[in-house]
């Protein structure tokens, strides 16, 4: 470290990276166990109001790719602005006309306005924070976001006992996207005060070849890209192999991540698990992954990005097929217990490794786009998890949707043990 380069400092990145994702996900948090209610209450069916909910992950999905181009175009600070904004629209059109139509445009706004927040601080820490705490650094912003996520139902339940209804409650999301507004317009901008995003980005600012099948064939191993490609369709083509030999292992770990968010409530109302006592189970499931997320990035900048993923993927793998032989036992709702258990351990433990591989693989120069492309991928896995669970479900059974999701996990964990070592090798300390 020489002295032009600032010495990475933790409290540089609490306030500009770290904050924001609070307060943002805080007023996510709140509003999204909401809006299925909302969307009843205007008229819509269940499966409408099913609908309504999941265009905020439309709408993510469909962010993605634009979101890579706004970043490099703008920077990291202002797209944050600029998506804060966003979903303050958002919000303001579900309230403007009670329709579910309105709502449903109103949600798919939060969700691209999600999408480019989200690859913003993804963007700015792959930039700012040095390799040997990377992992730790994007497992506690996961570690944040979901905190926001946690507290966040907490204060939409108290303005719904205080209001008696589920509408003031997406004025949450207004005051804390204009919190971070001002939060990130008072504080200095990180890339121009410290010039550490500038700095990084000059140092690896060197062309790198892209990464091809001949590439892969030779055995080296490959990690950035082309620092030239500032397209977020040339970084596609570009980075084609490692988008979709790692993508697809990242997609799985997404896909069978978002399976046990819809397989825990549906098994419990299968086995005729209480309401109360269900939400206690998956409640301790929830705390248990949340208390792990440091862990996880220990894990990874001690031992590797392996060390993290492969056990996190296989657990949640190896809990939904406990699940499929366990429908009709006599301890059926002790082993549902147990998985729940299992799930919050294995999703703990793999906290931020899917930022943490899409960081290592981005080029520092622009790493924008490739994360554009990168987390297209994912949360394309993620959105059609339920899709999954839901046709298998409603054609076979549960039991069947549960198995389907176990055997894509260990799909996942085979292409990620194949391919990390190939394209993330392990550096020594």
């Amino acid at each position: 470290m020489t002295t032009a380069t600032p010495s990475f400092s933790w409290r540089g990145i609490i306030l500009p990276a770290y904050l924001p994702t609070l307060l943002f996900s805080l007023g996510e948090g709140a509003i999204i166990p909401v809006i299925p209610v909302v969307a009843t209450e205007r008229g819509a069916s269940l499966a409408l109001a099913g609908l309504i909910a999941a265009m905020l992950m439309v709408g993510e999905l469909a962010g993605d790719l634009p979101a890579g181009w706004l970043v490099a175009r703008i920077g990291e600070r202002n797209a944050m602005i600029g998506a804060a904004l966003l979903a303050v629209i958002g919000v303001l059109v579900a309230l403007a006309s009670p329709t579910t139509w309105a709502l449903g445009i109103g949600v798919f706004l939060l969700g691209l306005a999600t999408a480019v927040f989200g690859l913003a601080r993804h963007a700015f820490l792959t930039s700012y924070v040095p390799e040997r705490v990377r992992a730790r650094a994007l497992s506690t912003l996961a570690g944040v976001f979901r905190a926001g996520w946690a507290i966040g139902p907490f204060v939409a339940a108290a303005i719904i006992a205080l209001a008696g209804s589920s509408e003031p409650v997406f004025w949450v999301l207004v005051a804390s996207c204009f919190a971070v507004v001002v939060v990130l317009v008072l504080l200095p901008d990180p890339e121009r005060v410290f010039g550490a995003v500038r700095l990084a980005r000059e140092a690896s600012a060197a062309p790198v070849p892209p990464v091809g099948d001949s590439e892969v064939a030779s055995g080296e191993p490959q990690g950035g890209a082309d620092a030239s490609s500032h397209g977020v369709f040339r970084a596609i083509v570009v980075h084609r192999a490692v988008l979709a030999r790692i993508g697809t292992g990242v997609g799985l770990l997404a896909a069978i991540r978002a399976s046990r968010t819809i397989i825990l409530p549906l098994w419990a109302v299968s086995i005729g698990v209480p309401p109360e006592q269900a939400a206690l189970v998956i409640g301790i499931s929830a705390a248990i992954d949340f208390a792990l997320f440091y862990v996880s990035g220990q894990v990874m900048d001690r031992f590797g990005r392996l060390w993290s993923a492969i056990p996190g993927i296989v657990g949640l793998a190896v809990g939904h097929l406990v699940l499929a032989v366990t429908h009709d036992v006599p301890a059926a709702v002790a082993w549902f217990t147990g998985v729940a258990v299992l799930f919050g351990v294995a999703n703990g433990l793999s906290s931020g490794v899917i930022l943490t591989l899409g960081a290592d693989l981005a080029p520092k120069a622009n790493p924008a786009p490739f994360l554009g492309a990168y987390r297209t991928i994912g949360d394309a896995g993620q959105a059609i998890a339920p899709l999954v669970v839901a046709g298998v479900t409603s054609l076979v059974s549960i039991m069947a949707a549960a198995a389907t999701m176990g055997v894509v996990g260990l799909i996942g964990a085979a292409a990620l043990l194949r391919w990390v070592p190939r394209y993330v090798p392990r550096r020594r300390r």
